[in-house]
């Protein structure tokens, strides 16, 4: 166990590397930084305790929490998610493949072979370690020029020491600061909490917030959980790993982390029209702003709204006119809320009914002041024509909501 957990470390902690190092330079920072940034997170969660399988670094955001939000998340937006993350990553690997020398796509090659068939040999040592090593003493044995590890920039040679930040601690500083950082909290929360429902383990876990705190007084940057990070003590040998090896790695966590089964014709042709919907444009939104929370927070209100408006069909109202001709009987059924109550005023007949109408409603649900502002619109047009209403069946929650509401509370709008 305590071998997997060494060799796995080693694996994602120099696959992590040029993506720090990339992610200070796009924040305009010194690529030291983001170095020193993951280093904190990764020593800060490991003391206070943090999710196994779940790696957190620096990257351009920050998490704080309220992983419950996480339940309202729909499954084919979760869907959306690990397929639009799949396609980033990739997309991210895609510079390194332009415009560089013809000895990248060999080793490239060469790179994902091993990958694929060294795991059919032996699994004692993780595949992607040993296309690493066998990459780099290839390339630098041959005296073979390719972009490397320490072309991204110089990496630290001395570690962080904690520090307050040198700014005045004023309410224009919070002022200044405070969208800045909102944003990064919003961005670091959907992402931390969306992987952490992708790993399959299930542990009582808190989140990165501590770690953030600590970074900062080491002058660090944010950082949240991302699938595949993680951040240990590096030496400078590593500057001279070829980036074709660490592309190969990224390339095929990729191919692992994209559902392929969410797009399988046989899949397809079964998932209804609006789960599909949900899960293309949760992947559009991701990839068309490189921002994974912009997605999900799509992909969540257009389920929401499909599924609203699926359920407002739910509600049914039928009539039963009593043989005398002296009363009728309507019995609704189903959920009554924002949606459903605007139909549900439409289908009684307010002229042809008799003088006494039941309303039977021990087949519904009120959920929402919609619904009881639609029962009292209902009441007031028979009162207009002079007929009686008599409301029934409500249940416990529905009688304590339209006892509350209703009447001429919800007028005069």
């Amino acid at each position: 166990m305590f071998r997997t957990e060494v060799l796995g470390g080693l694996v994602v902690a120099l696959a992590l590397i040029p993506e720090a190092i990339s992610f200070s330079v796009i924040a305009g920072v010194d690529p030291a930084i983001g170095l020193f940034s993951s280093f904190t997170m990764a020593v800060v969660i490991a003391c206070v305790g943090g999710r196994p399988a779940m790696i957190s670094a620096a990257t351009g955001a920050v998490a704080l929490g309220v992983a419950k939000l996480i339940r309202f998340v729909p499954r084919a937006v979760m869907v959306g998610f690990v397929n639009s993350l799949a396609i980033l990553v990739f997309m991210a690997q895609v510079p390194e493949m332009r415009d560089v020398p013809w000895a990248v796509y060999p080793l490239l090659a060469g790179g994902l072979a091993l990958m694929v068939f060294f795991p059919k040999v032996t699994k004692a040592v993780p595949a992607p370690l040993v296309s690493i090593v066998i990459l780099t003493a290839i390339t630098v044995a041959a005296g073979i020029a390719v972009p490397t590890v320490g072309d991204k920039g110089a990496l630290p040679s001395s570690v962080p020491v904690p520090g307050l930040p040198d700014v005045p601690f004023t309410l224009d500083t919070l002022a200044l600061i405070a969208p800045y950082a909102l944003a990064m909290a919003v961005v670091g929360l959907m992402e931390s909490l969306m992987t952490a429902k992708l790993v399959d383990e299930i542990t009582d876990t808190r989140s990165q917030g501590i770690a953030n705190i600590v970074t900062g007084f080491f002058g660090g940057m944010g950082g949240c959980a991302l699938i595949g990070q993680t951040m240990i003590n590096v030496k400078p040998v590593v500057s001279r790993i070829p980036m074709a090896a660490l592309v190969a790695v990224m390339v095929m966590v990729c191919f692992a982390t994209f559902d392929w089964h969410s797009i399988a014709p046989k899949t397809l042709r079964r998932m209804p029209a609006g789960e599909i919907t949900v899960m293309v444009l949760t992947v559009a939104c991701v990839v068309a702003t490189h921002n994974l929370a912009v997605g999900v927070v799509a992909g969540s209100v257009t389920a929401v709204v499909i599924f609203a408006k699926r359920v407002a069909h739910l509600a049914n109202v039928t009539a039963v006119t009593d043989p005398g001709g002296g009363m009728v009987v309507y019995s609704v059924t189903g959920e009554l809320f924002f949606a459903s109550s605007n139909e549900l005023v439409g289908q009684f007949d307010y002229a042809g009914d008799p003088d006494k109408v039941v309303i039977d409603l021990s087949g519904a649900h009120v959920r929402d002041a919609s619904s009881v502002a639609a029962l009292d619109a209902v009441e007031d047009k028979y009162r207009q024509r002079g007929k009686s209403v008599e409301i029934t069946g409500l249940n416990e929650h529905s009688a304590r909501l339209h006892g509350t509401l209703s009447g001429g509370l919800l007028a005069g709008h």
